[in-house]
């Protein structure tokens, strides 16, 4: 089960429901949603140094290479971090299949359901072309960053963010930070087994990384990000 069903019960989803009413974003921050055995066990396939590729965005464009990268100004760059390769660490089954499951569990029906119900939303993928590439794992280093941007595609109705560092050091960096409103930014440590789920079509919802401490090069900044579409 990779679910903690106790953070489940009818009255913790009413208090979701309405703090997500009452939030600037829509958000909800839920820890230890997930079950922490199991993520110990992604994230010892996480750790190792092999099936990662790093990532560039611009405002303009997605997936750029090098050679668009740097006909990029720095001030139009928006994401350089690492994404997990799914396919390549596919051939390596026995260690790689709990992070292969945990992905299809998040993009299944009893999480989809969840979500659904907590957002008051139907949430599906009959309509997705490619659902397996909007979930996966990153990671960012000291080098990394991701700034400001929306995540509010069209049809786009959840949001979800899941950090995966055993240990955070608080001076670390990598807090996710919303916009908010009233020049009042919310900033969320990025702590093992936190779950953040956001509406990113709310006022506010536009987001940022705050980059890493340059005295924690040695460290990454792992976690999960999903998006969720409506019929």
């Amino acid at each position: 089960m990779w679910l903690n069903y106790d953070q489940l019960i009818d009255s913790t989803i009413c208090a979701y429901q309405e703090s997500l009413l009452n939030s600037c974003p829509n958000h909800i921050v839920i820890d230890r949603l997930f079950n922490e055995a199991k993520l110990n066990d992604v994230m010892r396939v996480l750790q190792q140094p092999y099936y990662w590729q790093t990532q560039k965005h611009t405002y303009s464009a997605l997936y750029v290479d090098s050679a668009q990268w740097q006909k990029t100004s720095n001030d139009q760059r928006f994401v350089q971090r690492d994404v997990w390769q799914r396919e390549a660490s596919s051939s390596n089954t026995v260690s790689s299949n709990i992070a292969q499951d945990f992905l299809s569990f998040l993009r299944g029906d009893e999480f989809m359901s969840l979500l659904s119900r907590i957002f008051k939303v139907p949430l599906t993928d009959m309509n997705v072309a490619e659902p397996e590439i909007n979930t996966n794992y990153f990671r960012l280093s000291t080098a990394d960053f991701v700034e400001q941007h929306a995540d509010d595609s069209p049809g786009r109705e959840v949001c979800m963010l899941l950090y995966l560092n055993k240990d955070w050091n608080n001076k670390a960096g990598g807090e996710l930070v919303f916009i908010g409103k009233d020049d009042e930014p919310i900033s969320i440590a990025p702590l093992h087994n936190r779950c953040v789920l956001f509406d990113p079509s709310s006022k506010g919802s536009e987001h940022w990384v705050k980059t890493l401490n340059s005295r924690y090069a040695d460290e990454y900044r792992y976690n999960v990000t999903s998006w969720y579409w409506s019929v």
